[in-house]
């Protein structure tokens, strides 16, 4: 089941996304489940008696996608997070033992088809395509085996870093992940019973067409049952909290020249299982 947040008819929604439309929730489901949060954080059960309605209330083309989850509780980043991007590093640094984490604030993502926007601040716009993990259960210490009973779904994430501002302190790179809309998620998040947990999803990213970066999840230095045991440990996990899990090699900076991204262009992340998140590129205006 593939559950999205829209835009139609002048307001937010949700519901579930299929070939042949949109059945929208917040026309079915009673004021318990105002928006896609809430529904994961009750009974994600409660939309199946509504996937299999008569007739979409809205075409594809109709509605406006909007981030699956408006305000996520968490998001948290994992870095070089792929078997061969320690080496892109060229450092000589041994594979990490733990992951490296950081976070990101809602503002900074935008949904499916909305504009990415390029700051004036800077020239090094940079494209990460990436699975995200959608947490469905409250946990704390999960075990690892224990880990996919806690997630609501699986999502894409252009994870986009303005690289030279990740420079701007020794130890962090919050202000180079975090330029507002700098990024995106969605289209809709995939429920697991639609996809078995050591499913290897094969992740593209391309940019104007031409195809960046090629990988699949078996290649994950931390699979996803091990990232949400880890986080856990030191922070509870809750419904609608969303974990990115990494990027592939061949973002944009690891070109000789870099190849950044500029106006106009348009990144597309895309797993046969979880759909397609595209988004084109815009700089952004200083008056706005």
């Amino acid at each position: 089941m593939r559950l999205l947040s829209f835009r139609a008819g002048g307001r937010d929604r949700f519901g579930i996304a299929r070939d042949d439309g949109i059945v929208d929730l917040s026309a079915r489901l009673d004021e318990n489940a105002r928006s896609l949060g809430a529904l994961i954080a009750g009974d994600v059960s409660r939309a199946r008696a509504h996937e299999d309605a008569a007739k979409p209330d809205f075409a594809l083309d109709e509605i406006e996608y909007l981030p699956p989850i408006a305000r996520p509780g968490k998001i948290v980043c994992i870095g070089v997070n792929y078997g061969n991007r320690n080496a892109e590093y060229r450092d000589d640094s041994d594979a990490p033992r733990y992951p490296s984490v950081f976070m990101r604030t809602p503002e900074s993502l935008v949904g499916h088809g909305q504009p990415i926007l390029r700051p004036p601040e800077s020239e090094q716009l940079d494209y990460e395509g990436e699975v995200v993990v959608v947490i469905g259960r409250r946990g704390r210490r999960i075990a690892r085996e224990a880990a996919w009973q806690h997630v609501a779904g699986l999502s894409l994430m252009n994870e986009g870093s303005v690289r030279d501002w990740l420079r701007h302190a020794k130890f962090n790179v919050t202000q180079g992940k975090n330029f507002e809309r700098s990024g995106a998620w969605g289209p809709w998040l995939t429920t697991p019973d639609d996809i078995a947990p050591d499913t290897p999803l094969h992740l593209t990213t391309r940019v104007n067409g031409e195809l960046r970066q090629d990988d699949t999840t078996s290649n994950l230095i931390f699979p996803f049952d091990y990232l949400i045991s880890y986080l856990s440990t030191f922070m509870p996990l809750a419904p609608g909290d969303i974990i990115a899990t990494g990027t592939p090699t061949g973002a944009g900076a690891r070109f000789d020249p870099p190849r950044y991204l500029r106006h106009g262009d348009v990144v597309t992340v895309h797993v046969p299982e979880l759909g397609t998140l595209e988004n084109r590129v815009v700089d952004e205006a200083l008056d706005r």
